[in-house]
């Protein structure tokens, strides 16, 4: 009956005068209530700080905003009510034709299309591009997005040695004036990135050096996702904390009091 109910609430607001007078701050809302979403993601809004993290990437309506890399959704399932009807998401998620991968790439995506398929009126306006480099290096058009935010994938860049070719890519499809917003486990500025990005973490200045070198400009950064509770020298990495607890229940109760990594929130702009 919940799930009626949303449903009828989605198309009301997507057909009427009223969508058009609610803020972004306001669809963000609505769509971390959905009934789309399970008790178990919704039990993280207090970790992740959606609706504060995704106004301060500043996204407004009319605009064209990609999600790299989204993994089992987690973001998607926000922003995709969020922007419907007010923008155009983009999801650039890995390409199946290419051969291998690790094999979550190929699991992950499935279980997202059986959740659009299960879903029509939070994700029918979702569009798609597949993004696997070097294979499938294109994130689209030049001068096309006018956001792309990312969500915890700056170490897999960098162990894949492939952190600045992804980040020229960014700035090849951003519009002039557009914004890129990362989200990262942040590791201690001065630490080797390529030895940190094996444990999760990176540090604030390895992220501005990468965008910098593509020519992007930092822009501003926050303490929304801050945790100074997180030490960063866990026996499984970042990986031992929630929501993964690679650990199982060995020290789950030391883990579980520290909560989800400390987090750099950043945002770059493509000036020129």
């Amino acid at each position: 009956m919940k799930h009626i109910i949303f449903s009828i609430l989605m198309l009301f607001l997507s057909t009427s005068a009223a969508a058009q007078q609610l803020s972004f701050a306001e669809r963000v809302a609505l769509g971390m209530q959905g009934e789309h979403r399970s008790e178990q993601n919704k039990a993280r809004d207090a970790h992740r700080h959606p609706s504060e993290t995704l106004q301060f990437f500043g996204i407004e309506q009319g605009m064209t905003v990609m999600e790299i890399w989204p993994g089992g959704g987690w973001y998607t399932e926000i922003l995709a009510p969020a922007m419907r009807d007010y923008g155009s998401l983009i999801i650039a998620t890995w390409d199946p034709e290419i051969e291998g991968q690790p094999a979550y790439r190929y699991d992950l995506p499935k279980k997202m299309d059986q959740e659009f398929a299960d879903n029509p009126e939070v994700y029918d306006q979702v569009n798609f591009e597949y993004f696997s480099p070097p294979g499938s290096p294109s994130l689209g058009d030049p001068d096309s997005l006018d956001v792309i935010v990312t969500f915890r994938n700056a170490h897999g860049w960098i162990n894949s040695g492939l952190a600045q070719d992804v980040f020229n890519e960014f700035y090849r499809v951003l519009k002039p004036g557009g914004v890129l917003g990362i989200v990262q486990h942040r590791a201690e500025d001065g630490q080797d990135p390529v030895k940190t990005a094996k444990n999760g973490y990176v540090s604030e200045a390895a992220v501005k050096k990468l965008a910098s070198n593509a020519g992007l400009e930092f822009e501003s950064s926050s303490e929304i996702n801050a945790n100074p509770r997180d030490s960063k020298d866990h026996p499984e990495g970042v990986w031992t904390l929630p929501p993964t607890n690679q650990l199982g229940e060995k020290d789950k109760e030391k883990y579980t009091a520290i909560g989800e990594s400390d987090r750099m929130t950043l945002r770059f702009r493509k000036t020129r």
